[in-house]
């Protein structure tokens, strides 16, 4: 590993733990959640596309799971994803009862529920795609928690579909380093502005 890898991933470790600590002390984060997702829903990007994936919070992100009940009431096709075996898997979501507490307290798909074929979709399905992230900055440059799982399928999606981030304004950064392989996105939401994001050029 080069010098400068290790620089970029120090540096966006120093990020990461300065968003985790201004995440975990946000204040109201309910209510500011609450806004940030009815802006993605009055989205363009939103009215027109038929298949949504919403991600599902864990822990400090902004939170989802209130509004996922009126996406699902707007009669689109709302995907969430789960985790299996280090990738992320997509599942077709009709109601909240499909979901149940998993590991870690993450709410997921039914564990009998995974193994039916109509409920699997592909990245390539997919019309918007909300993304969470710990950090942002304004050209849409992303940093999640390392692991990379949202990045394996990001590189799957349609090049067409527009990738959304949601964040607090305190996830927001000068500047997120970025590698070649690296995806910016096309908006990132917070609860004081929307950013136009240099997406996948």
């Amino acid at each position: 590993m080069s010098a400068e890898t290790v620089d970029l991933a120090e540096k966006k470790n120093r990020i990461r733990e300065q968003a985790h600590a201004n995440r975990r002390a946000q204040p109201e984060k309910d209510t500011l959640s609450r806004q940030i997702v009815a802006k993605f829903m009055a989205l363009p990007e939103y009215e027109a596309a038929e298949t949504v994936m919403f991600y599902v919070d864990v822990r400090a992100e902004v939170r989802t799971r209130h509004d996922l009940e009126a996406a699902l009431a707007s009669g689109k096709r709302i995907v969430v994803p789960y985790c299996l075996d280090g990738e992320l898997e997509l599942f077709h979501l009709e109601a909240m009862e499909e979901l149940e507490l998993g590991m870690y307290k993450i709410l997921e798909p039914r564990s009998e529920l995974r193994e039916r074929n109509e409920k699997h979709l592909q990245p390539q399905d997919l019309d918007l795609i909300m993304v969470p992230g710990v950090a942002f900055d304004q050209e849409g440059g992303r940093t999640g928690h390392g692991k990379g799982y949202y990045d394996k399928l990001l590189e799957h999606a349609r090049p067409d579909t527009p990738l959304v981030a949601l964040a607090f304004e305190c996830q927001m950064f000068e500047g997120i380093p970025m590698q070649a392989h690296d995806i910016y996105m096309d908006k990132v939401i917070t609860e004081t502005d929307v950013y136009v994001g240099r997406g996948r050029a």
